[in-house]
C-alpha cells in the first residue's frame, strides 16, 4: 500500500481551516463572543483556502497542479496564522494596533474628549482579548494552530511517497 503525504496534506488543508472557521464562527454565534475588525482580517484568508483546498479535491491526475493548490492553501493558512500574531500582540500590548479598534486614550485628555471618543470608537476593541486559555487569546490560538498547520502541510504535501511494510 502506498502512503502519500500530499494526498494527506490535501486533507488537513481542507479540514485545518474548515475547524478554525467553525471554532471562531461559533464562539461568535453560540458562544457570544463579537469578533472584532482584525478577527475578520483573521478569517479571510482561511475562506481563501476552503476554496482552494477544496478546488485540489477535484484534481485527480495532475499531480503538480495538485501540489500547487496544496501549497497554496497552506500558504493561505500560515497568512491567517500571521495576521493572528500581530492581532495577539496588539492584544498583548506588544505593539500598536493600525486599526481604529484599538484604544487610543493619551494622558491628559479632557473628559469631554474621552466621552466623545468611546462615543466614536468601536463596541468590539481589537486590543482587548475577549476570552483567553491558559493566557492565550484565541488569536494566540489561530496564529499557533495556523502557522503549524501550515508548516504540517507544507512537510506532508513535499515528503515522497513511501511503500507501506
Amino acid at each position: 500500500m502506498r502512503r502519500d503525504g500530499l494526498i494527506l496534506a490535501r486533507g488537513v488543508a481542507l479540514l485545518l481551516p474548515l475547524a478554525l472557521l467553525g471554532g471562531a464562527l461559533g464562539s461568535q454565534y453560540i458562544g457570544g463572543l463579537h469578533p472584532c475588525e482584525m478577527c475578520h482580517w483573521q478569517r479571510w484568508p482561511h475562506y481563501a483556502a476552503v476554496i482552494v483546498a477544496a478546488a485540489s479535491f477535484l484534481v485527480t491526475r495532475n499531480r503538480p497542479l495538485l501540489m500547487t493548490l496544496v501549497l497554496f492553501a497552506a500558504v493561505l493558512i500560515a497568512v491567517s496564522g500571521g495576521i493572528g500574531v500581530f492581532h495577539a500582540g496588539v492584544e498583548y500590548h506588544w505593539w500598536e494596533g493600525i486599526t481604529g479598534c484599538t484604544s487610543s486614550l493619551t494622558r491628559g485628555m479632557s473628559a469631554e474628549s474621552i466621552i466623545d471618543q468611546i462615543r466614536k470608537g468601536p463596541m468590539v476593541r481589537c486590543d482587548a482579548a475577549q476570552w483567553t486559555l491558559f493566557g492565550i487569546s484565541m488569536a494566540g490560538y489561530n496564529a499557533i494552530l495556523s502557522i503549524g498547520g501550515a508548516v504540517a502541510i507544507f512537510l506532508l504535501a513535499v515528503r515522497r511517497p513511501r511503500i507501506a511494510a
